[in-house]
């Protein structure tokens, strides 16, 4: 079985307004434990990222999707607990609902970026999602990238959690999709065809200089530089650590689909980039309460409908990995109870202040609700 890992990125916000606040440091080095020396596993339990108002984690590479759970489980309450310490707490939410002015990490890489892209970087405070599964080769890799493209912009909608941006209602439910999709290499790409091809395409993106490395390559779903892994990247930090274990099963199982696929000799579906970006925008502004694309027809189709073809084209590698059922009842609860971003928008209804939006949330995340 393909082990996986999740990245989760969160905001640090004040317990009392919901504001968010630059204490990142606060997680990332708790002033309350001495120095880790080196090879300590939680050295980097956290980790910085562009914005001091935000921190990121990774799970360890784990094949039960209840393990990961637990493991989103535990960070999210433990980085609750260090920025506890300053007086803040930290909310699983993709963008904040109040208004902020972020503060830019002075890192060398950051500046950087702050340099060079301007405002898109200094405005890009979003958190998302990130799910790693284990490819045995780049050629493996790369025909698994070309073949789950269309599905995409489903695991988009099932995830929606920001629905507000500098105290305004986006009237998306993944508004964060698009304020990321600011960045020169972000998106739904082509087919690539061969890993050759792909390492051939990132190299010349990054000649451009626009790039400062492939760390920057921001694709909907890319190889990793770092680890033998394919890495989707299109969800928002979800609410509930159960809706981002439905994603990292949904993407596992697009995975192992995807490699079958691939095997038996079928070629990837001729959907254009071009296509994939309508897509991936009407899942960002629809969620699950609205129309999508249909990966099969790319025609508009009830959200309802699309997420039961993703269930159906990906049942036997849920049913093989033993996710089935857990994946089922998650997106049941889902349907009843509501996205992230309609769960934020109930919250503003009931009590009419987005700092309470915020400070609920992040009740929610405290407990790993």
């Amino acid at each position: 079985m393909r082990t996986v890992g999740v990245e989760e990125e969160l905001l640090v916000v004040s317990a009392r307004t919901g504001e968010a606040l630059a204490l990142s440091t606060v997680v990332v080095s708790p002033a309350q434990e001495p120095s880790p020396k080196p090879g300590d596993p939680q050295e980097q339990a956290f980790e910085k990222e562009l914005q001091q108002e935000q921190v990121e984690f990774a799970t360890i590479p784990l094949t039960a999707m209840g393990d990961i759970e637990d493991e989103i489980v535990r960070r999210r309450r433990e980085a609750a607990s260090r920025a506890g310490e300053a007086g803040a707490t930290v909310a699983a939410l993709a963008t904040s609902p109040v208004p902020v002015e972020p503060s830019l990490d002075l890192g060398e890489r950051h500046l950087w970026m702050a340099e060079n892209l301007g405002l898109t970087a200094r405005e890009q405070l979003t958190c998302g999602c990130h799910v790693h599964v284990a490819v045995e080769s780049d050629d493996e890799g790369v025909a698994v990238l070309d073949r789950i493209r269309p599905w995409l912009s489903v695991l988009t909608a099932i995830s929606g959690n920001s629905p507000f941006w500098q105290g305004e209602d986006s009237g998306y439910s993944s508004y964060r999709s698009r304020v990321w999709n600011r960045w020169p290499s972000a998106g739904p790409t082509e087919a690539f065809g061969s890993a050759d091809r792909y390492h051939r395409h990132v190299d010349s993106m990054i000649a451009t200089g626009a790039l400062r490395d492939d760390g920057m390559i921001y694709f909907d779903a890319r190889l990793s530089a770092r680890y033998p892994t394919l890495e989707v990247r299109v969800a928002d930090v979800c609410l509930q650590p159960s809706t981002t274990v439905l994603i990292a099963a949904l993407v596992r199982a697009l995975v192992d689909t995807a490699a079958a696929s691939w095997r038996a000799g079928r070629p990837p579906a001729d959907v254009s980039a071009g296509l994939l970006r309508l897509a991936s925008w009407r899942a960002a502004r629809s969620g699950l309460t609205g129309a999508l694309v249909d990966p099969r027809t790319m025609r508009e189709a009830p959200a309802a409908e699309v997420v039961a073809a993703l269930l159906d084209h990906v049942r036997d590698a849920l049913s093989e990995s033993g996710d089935l059922e857990r994946v089922r009842d998650t997106l049941g609860r889902l349907t009843t109870r509501g996205t992230g971003a309609e769960r934020q928008r109930e919250l503003l209804r009931r009590h009419h202040d987005l700092g309470s939006v915020v400070r609920e949330c992040a009740r929610m995340t405290a407990l790993a609700e």
